[in-house]
């Protein structure tokens, strides 16, 4: 068996060699053919040096630095048009990038410490967690401006817009509470639609509210409590006069579910793209733990590596990915078979993960080491670091545009 010493140099040397590659760049020759005219980039926000790097994953190569607001902490993609926004903390501003070009084209003033910014499904209005000033900032990303403010509770660490439109559910870090804010969808026939919001309810008992998922069908939300080591569950508003609403009188209310008993410290909540399950990442206890949405019951927690960040699913539902940073590695695991399926190493302290559009790629951001590791997620001998592509200081955030030619 060779020593711990002997396989750190290896890997230093792997490493080294994945680097040099990534100063000539190479065409992903052994990945699936992309269209004529395909782009697609990765863009990471790079907190220490106030830069976005933008990385190309067809040639699998940086592509360019872009100088942003001070301490950028997160990116959100427009589904609609080809638009990066990225929250820079410090500044109190958002950068809108322009995917097309991979040029910053606007910069829109908001309130302190923007903190976290979410696009609703259209595409047309963006809201945003000012941690620093206890607020929630509407944006028209046509105008590209701010046009309301609604208040929240204390230091609010993340917004979440549900796929119906009609619901913004607000992580307040400092208070522990979460707040749900009732939204009005936007309407093409009305441009300033959408623009209306004010709060709808507010669920105490969640010390520490960190990560927010939604269900896909918006019937749900869940929130990490990572100081009260639990996650809370939310039944959220049927819209009024919904089959939903007239069968369940009490689905026209929004009301607390559950809090569920998890690992030591969950930070992140990782949810199957079909919304059966959510695998929860409990940073003080080494686990995830696993729980089914439909019962808002914990199936299990189970070992998963040192300091379990974040997790990200495959779109088949088949495979969980998990970043811990304290061992330098993506932990693997099969929801199908139920079992641990290995580990692919990484840079230093792995943190956010992003999978490239046809998912032959998982990116894992190293805030330890300022890179970006590039795993190739299927091959000959299963899952393998691939390259590794240099960014900046402390990465933090991945954002996945893909452009095709019209």
């Amino acid at each position: 068996m060779p020593t711990p010493h002997l396989s750190a140099f290896r890997f230093n040397i792997v490493a080294a060699l994945a680097f040099l590659l990534s100063l000539s760049g190479c065409r992903r020759s052994s990945f699936p053919d992309v269209p004529a005219g395909y782009r697609e980039y990765a863009y990471i926000s790079n907190g220490g040096s106030n830069t976005v790097t933008v990385l190309d994953l067809v040639y699998l190569r940086q592509d360019r630095t872009l100088q942003v607001g001070a301490n950028p902490t997160n990116l959100a993609v427009n589904p609609a048009r080809n638009e990066i926004y990225v929250a820079n903390a410090q500044s109190g501003t958002i950068s809108v990038i322009d995917a097309e070009t991979n040029r910053v084209v606007a910069t829109i003033s908001v309130h302190r410490q923007p903190y976290f910014i979410t696009v609703d499904p259209t595409g047309h209005r963006a809201y945003v967690a000012n941690y620093g000033s206890n607020s929630v900032s509407i944006l028209d990303l046509d105008r590209r401006r701010e046009v309301s403010v609604a208040g929240a509770g204390e230091q609010p660490i993340q917004t979440h817009i549900s796929s119906d439109g009609r619901t913004l559910v607000i992580t307040n870090h400092g208070s522990g509470s979460v707040s749900l804010l009732d939204v009005t969808p936007y309407d093409s026939a009305k441009p300033s639609s959408g623009t209306a919001i004010h709060l709808r309810s507010t669920f105490s008992g969640c010390p520490g509210a960190a990560d927010t998922v939604i269900l896909p069908d918006s019937s749900k939300a869940f929130v990490a409590c990572s100081a009260g080591h639990q996650v809370m569950a939310v039944s959220l508003t049927a819209a009024a006069g919904s089959w939903a609403a007239k069968q369940n009188p009490s689905l026209t209310s929004d009301h607390m579910l559950a809090l569920l008993d998890v690992g030591k410290t969950p930070v992140h909540l990782a949810m199957k793209p079909d919304g059966g399950e959510i695998f929860v990442s409990n940073f003080d206890s080494d686990s995830f733990s696993e729980i089914a949405t439909w019962t808002n019951e914990v199936g299990g927690t189970y070992a998963i590596g040192n300091r379990p960040v974040r997790g990200i699913v495959s779109r088949d539902n088949s495979m969980l990915w998990v970043a811990n940073t304290g061992a330098d590695s993506i932990g693997l695991y099969s929801i199908d078979d139920g079992k641990l399926a290995g580990s692919v190493r990484t840079g230093s302290g792995p943190d956010a993960l992003a999978f490239s559009e046809d998912e032959h790629l998982l990116l894992a951001a190293d805030t330890h080491s300022g890179d970006v590791a590039l795993i190739r997620t299927a091959g000959k001998q299963g899952p393998a670091l691939f390259t590794i592509l240099p960014a900046g200081i402390s990465p933090n955030s991945i954002a996945i545009k893909a452009i095709r030619e019209k």
